[in-house]
C-alpha cells in the first residue's frame, strides 16, 4: 500500500465516490466526488494528538462496534493517506455546539471546519470495479441468537478481537466480560462522584457517613432537613457501591475464552439466503483457531460444518496441521440452535452425523462463519458504471473471461465478482489490471492513428 501511495503514476483518491460515468471503452469521463475530511490532507501528519484530546467517543465501525473511537479519527492504522477525518454526524463543532478542541490542539493547523466536498472529472480508458463485499447479517437466522447472546460473534468480529491493534489488544476477552468491566468502570465513576459529595457533608458535620447513617436509621435527626439530604445522598451512594462490589467479585473469575466453537456456512449453502459456497470461510475459521491457540496454548476449538472445503494448494495440509498441533476438532454436522447457559456460555445443539446423535455442548465463545454477501452499494454503483448484476447481486461476468463485465472497458476483480479468498483476489486483480492496460494501450494507439 505504501508503494501505491508513493508511485508517481498512481493518483490515490481515498474517501471519494464515483457519481457519474459517461463515454465508452477507451474514452470514459468519470465524475468523482472528493468528500471532505475537514482535515487538510497535505498538512496532517497523522500524529493523533487531535484524537487524544477530542471529548466525543463513538463506536468504532472498523472494530465492528467492539471498541470505541473519537469524532476525529484515523479509520485504521497505517492507512494511506496517513491522515485523520472528522465524523460530521458526531462532531460537536459541526453540529452547532462549542468545541473546536482538535483545531486548538493541531500544531500543523490542518483542521478546517469550512472545507467542503469537491467534484473532479477524470478521463480514463478503462475502469476496474473492486468494491469488495459485506458480511452476511447472522441476525436473520434466529436459531443462532446472534443479537441476544453476547458471546456469539461473527468471524470478522473475532478477527478484530484476535488482532494486536484491536479493541482487546489481541486478548480473547469475552464480550459479556467486557460489558461487565465497562459497567464496573461506569459505576466507579459514579461512586467517586458521590464520595466527593459525601466528603463535603462529612467535613461540614465532622462525622463519617456510615456512622451518621446508623443514627439516622435509628430515628435521630428526623426533623433536620440537611441531614435528610445527607441520608438521601448516602442511600444513592449505596445503590451504586453494592452492585459495584458484586460486579467486581464476579469479574475476579473472568479469564480469556479458551473453548471455542466455529459454525460454518452461516447464510451460505442455505437456500433461504445464499445457495452458493462462500469459498474462504473454512480456511478462515481454521486460521483463526490456529492463531487463537498461538495466543493461548490451552485453547481448544471445534469447527462444525457439513464438510471442510480446503481447495487451495497446501490447504488440506494446513487443515490437518491445525488438527494435529492446534487442538482443533472437526465436527461433521449442522448446528440446530444456540442457547445461553450458566456464566453466559453459549450452548450448541447439533447433530453429529458420524455418530448419528443429537448432542449439546457448552463453549466460552461461538464464532459464526458468515457468508460473503454483495456489498450494499454495489447495485447503485452498477447503475452508475452501466454494468449488470447476476442473480445473487455480484457483478456479472463471462465464464470464459471472468474479469470482463457486461460493459466494454469495465473490468471486475475480487469479491465484487464472486466470493473468493485473498490469493485468488490478488491473481484476479492482476488479470483485471492487464486487461485495463490492454484497453488503455489500444486507446492510445487509436488516438495516434487519428492524429496521423
Amino acid at each position: 500500500m505504501l508503494d501505491v501511495g508513493r508511485h508517481p503514476n498512481v493518483n490515490l483518491m481515498a474517501f471519494s465516490e464515483v457519481e457519474k460515468v459517461e463515454g465508452e471503452a477507451g474514452a470514459f469521463k468519470v465524475t468523482v466526488r472528493r468528500k471532505t475530511r475537514y482535515v487538510e490532507e497535505d498538512k496532517c501528519t497523522g500524529c493523533g494528538a487531535c484524537a487524544e484530546k477530542c471529548p466525543t467517543v463513538v463506536p468504532d465501525a472498523f472494530n465492528e462496534g467492539l471498541g470505541q473511537r473519537k469524532a476525529i479519527y484515523s479509520y485504521f492504522a497505517q492507512g494511506i493517506p496517513s491522515t485523520h477525518t472528522i465524523d460530521p454526524d458526531h462532531c460537536r463543532q459541526l453540529n452547532g455546539k462549542k468545541c473546536g478542541i482538535c483545531a486548538k490542539t493541531c500544531q500543523a493547523e490542518a483542521i478546517n471546519f469550512d472545507k467542503e466536498d469537491r467534484v473532479e472529472e477524470l478521463e480514463v480508458a478503462a475502469i476496474i470495479v473492486a468494491a469488495g463485499y459485506d458480511v452476511f447479517d447472522p441476525g436473520l437466522i434466529p436459531e443462532y441468537r446472534y443479537n441476544e447472546i453476547a458471546n456469539v460473534v461473527t468471524a470478522i468480529e473475532f478477527e478484530r478481537l484476535l488482532s494486536a491493534s484491536g479493541p482487546t489488544d489481541g486478548h480473547l476477552d469475552r464480550p459479556s466480560d467486557r460489558a461487565v468491566e465497562a459497567e464496573i468502570e461506569a459505576l466507579e465513576k459514579k461512586a467517586k462522584k458521590s464520595l466527593k459529595a459525601l466528603g463535603k457533608l462529612e467535613e461540614k458535620f465532622n462525622e463519617p457517613s456510615d456512622q451518621f447513617y446508623k443514627k439516622y436509621q435509628a430515628g435521630e435527626f428526623k426533623d433536620d432537613d440537611d441531614r435528610k439530604k445527607w441520608a438521601d445522598k448516602y442511600d444513592a451512594h449505596l445503590a451504586v457501591v453494592e452492585p459495584l462490589d458484586a460486579l467486581k467479585k464476579k469479574a475476579e473469575g473472568f479469564s480469556t475464552a479458551k473453548k471455542l466453537a466455529f459454525i460454518q456456512c452461516v447464510g451460505s449453502r442455505d437456500f433461504r439466503f445464499y445457495p452458493f459456497c462462500s469459498g474462504y470461510c473454512c480456511m478462515h475459521s481454521i486460521k483463526e483457531a490456529i492463531i487463537a491457540h498461538e495466543h493461548e496454548p490451552e485453547t481448544t476449538s471445534a469447527i462444525f460444518g457439513m464438510d471442510i472445503r480446503a481447495v487451495g494448494k497446501g490447504f488440506e495440509e494446513y487443515k490437518v496441521r491445525g488438527g494435529n498441533h492446534s487442538r482443533i476438532r472437526y465436527v461433521r454436522g449442522r448446528v440446530a440452535e444456540i442457547a445461553e447457559g450458566p456464566d453466559n456460555n453459549p450452548v450448541v445443539t447439533y447433530e453429529d452425523t458420524r455418530e448419528r446423535e443429537v448432542k449439546n455442548e457448552a463453549f466460552d465463545m461461538v464464532i459464526l462463519a458468515t457468508a460473503c454477501a454483495p456489498t450494499k452499494g454495489i447495485r447503485q454503483l452498477a447503475g452508475v458504471v452501466g454494468v449488470e448484476l447476476d442473480d445473487y447481486g455480484f457483478l456479472k461476468t463471462s465464464p470464459l473471461s471472468p474479469v470482463d463485465s457486461t460493459a466494454a472497458g469495465v473490468f471486475v476483480c475480487g469479491c465484487a465478482e464472486s466470493p473468493m479468498d485473498v490469493p485468488e483476489s490478488v491473481a484476479q486483480a492482476s488479470s483485471a489490471a492487464a486487461r485495463a492496460a490492454e484497453m488503455a494501450f489500444q486507446s492510445d494507439m487509436e488516438k495516434e492513428k487519428a492524429v496521423a
